[in-house]
């Protein structure tokens, strides 16, 4: 019993985070608690060293079982049929919490593009055209876009956000005279390793300077929306 809560001390484990880390160990109770390489919070698998390698593989192993099911259970193979299929029951694992997890690497990249590269697949007449040819057709985007396009709304969301609610802590403003385009600016501070270049709280301020001071006072989630479709796209090439 601590402070009244009940746990079952076989489901408490300890992680450590970081190169750093001391190890230390913790007791519940009498108890010694065990350590995990690996812990899922909130259905995302994070490890010791924060790499997300992991995560992407399991989510993209589970995706291409979906779209095996999809493929040995519809036999309408229209554009409308899959694309809702594959849009209600595939993407949505793709993109849970993404800004958390999203991939770090190529290869991570190029895994969750093959899911929906297989998704494609399954729609008939779409033959002899590019990948981004049939994106086209179909209405859809490549994932990495989406990601993109999602980073943005979601900094744009926490930025937006009153003191006191939470979210634009998480970022450093700074405010100067002389700077070019957008004011304020975003700081994004010095890291000792390359992993935490990947973090949500850095990957953006890169993006963040393509934001035009319009972008960043749009009233609404729509105008917002409407303003990354032009803008995403064409400075896709200078973001990468």
């Amino acid at each position: 019993m601590t402070y009244g809560i009940k746990f079952d001390k076989l489901k408490c484990q300890i992680l450590h985070v970081g190169q750093s880390n001391t190890g230390h160990k913790y007791e519940l109770g009498e108890d010694l608690l065990e350590g995990s390489p690996a812990e899922r919070d909130l259905g995302v698998l994070v490890d010791s060293w924060l790499n997300m390698s992991q995560r992407c593989a399991l989510e993209a192993k589970r995706t291409s079982h979906t779209l095996g099911c999809i493929k040995h259970s519809i036999t309408r193979r229209s554009k409308e049929v899959i694309i809702s299929l594959y849009s209600a029951l595939v993407r949505p694992y793709l993109e849970y919490c993404v800004q958390f997890w999203a991939p770090q690497f190529k290869k991570g990249v190029k895994v969750f593009e093959c899911v929906q590269r297989r998704a494609r697949k399954l729609v008939k007449g779409l033959e002899g055209m590019s990948y981004e040819e049939q994106l086209r057709t179909l209405g859809l985007s490549s994932l990495e876009k989406r990601r993109l396009r999602g980073d943005l709304i979601v900094l744009h969301s926490f930025l937006r956000r009153r003191q006191g609610e939470g979210g634009a802590e998480l970022f450093c403003l700074i405010s100067q005279d002389r700077t070019r385009g957008n004011d304020p600016k975003l700081h994004q501070g010095r890291f000792r390793f390359d992993i935490r270049k990947y973090f949500f709280t850095k990957k953006v301020v890169r993006l963040w300077t393509w934001f035009s001071r319009e972008v960043f006072n749009a009233p609404s989630l729509s105008v917002l929306k409407r303003h990354l479709g032009t803008i995403c796209f064409n400075f896709w090439s200078v973001l990468k």
